[in-house]
């Protein structure tokens, strides 16, 4: 087993209500009047009250016309939040800086070389030997995936400490000029924001006896053929074109509770016995196709959906900010079980088992 030390989320400082940032979209992207009444409503369904920007509303017109321009955004913003993320997540977990052997980085919405962990090393007291692995591609799945991958390594060298990094700046990936479904889609669900979690191996969690610490207990991961066009970017000279399929709550539907239940059986537990559910917050239509599909009350899925409702999603880094708020604001039971997962490009799920503290 492997330990969480802490979860940091952390959002940058341009905080818009959904209203406001539709209005300066539809410009954006050179709406017709005639279709105003469409954006609104995708934007109201989109279950999004607030997000926050990198940049101000108004700074989008110049950067998101140009490639270049944007991912030099994406990289200048992108460290900062990063910065913000580690740091706060090793104050969190009481982890110096030079005890991390391993960071783990996912993000999809920019491309950095070097990568944005490499990028921490002149930032943070990390030392030089620390082991790094940047992962692009794994989109909304890469928060779950990015754990999962860790807890793999810490498997193997239980004294060890490990950092995961997402970051993910959605919102200069937007396109102008585009009109199409999925891109207006995009332009109301989705936020910008980073999340950091330190993990810890049963060796170096027992030096530490860090308190309130739930614990990683299993880790399973699911693709599905022949779905590589359900989600994803399609790159063009304009930056990254957002690919999101209709069908993706139908293979919600259609997958997830026999995997989930295949995963459960294979650590001797069911459904019912998952005390807490830790969820991707995809959409409106993703999170009631996982309620149907994990045969739980919309309510079980509380704290995902106020999380869409006050960031949007954020990719990657939507999932780490959902375990953060479910450890500090709804606290599940002591030692009960709680199944995280999220399903991204592929399209595939990652599915990872819980354990909260003991008293």
């Amino acid at each position: 087993m492997s330990t969480i030390g802490a979860v940091h989320g952390v959002l940058p400082p341009h905080r818009y209500a959904q209203h406001e940032l539709t209005e300066m979209l539809a410009e954006l992207v050179g709406l017709p009047d005639a279709a105003m009444g469409r954006l609104r409503q995708i934007h109201r369904n989109a279950g999004v009250r607030t997000r926050h920007l990198v940049l101000p509303a108004e700074d989008y017109a110049h950067v998101c016309s140009d490639f270049g321009r944007s991912n030099d955004a994406f990289i200048e913003h992108g460290t900062e939040l990063a910065v913000r993320a580690v740091e706060g997540a090793l104050k969190d977990a009481g982890v110096d800086a030079q005890d991390v052997d391993l960071i783990v980085s996912t993000t999809i919405t920019g491309l950095a070389v070097p990568s944005l962990d490499a990028r921490l090393m002149a930032r943070l007291p990390l030392r030089p030997d620390v082991k790094r692995v940047p992962i692009v591609g794994l989109g909304c799945v890469g928060g779950a995936a990015g754990i999962a991958r860790v807890h793999d390594h810490l498997v193997g060298h239980p004294e060890d400490v490990a950092v995961l990094l997402s970051v993910e700046v959605c919102s200069l990936t937007l396109q102008r000029d585009d009109t199409s479904t999925a891109n207006l889609v995009a332009s109301g669900l989705f936020g910008d924001g980073a999340a950091a979690v330190v993990l810890l191996g049963a060796e170096a969690a027992a030096e530490r006896r860090l308190p309130a610490a739930p614990q990683v207990i299993a880790t399973r991961s699911r693709f599905y053929p022949d779905t590589e066009q359900a989600m994803g970017w399609t790159v063009r000279s304009s930056g990254l074109r957002i690919v999101l399929g209709a069908e993706v709550p139908d293979l919600v539907r259609g997958h997830v509770r026999d995997d989930v239940d295949g995963f459960l059986a294979n650590q001797g537990l069911t459904r019912a016995d998952i005390a807490w559910w830790v969820a991707h917050p995809g959409g409106p239509k993703v999170l009631h196709a996982m309620a149907e599909a994990l045969e739980v009350p919309s309510s079980a899925l509380g704290v995902t959906w106020r999380s869409l409702e006050a960031i949007g999603n954020l990719s990657s880094s939507s999932v780490l900010h959902v375990l953060a708020d479910t450890l500090r604001d709804q606290p599940p039971p002591p030692g009960s079980p709680g199944l995280l997962l999220a399903m991204g490009p592929g399209f595939c799920l990652e599915m990872v088992l819980l354990r909260a503290a003991e008293d």
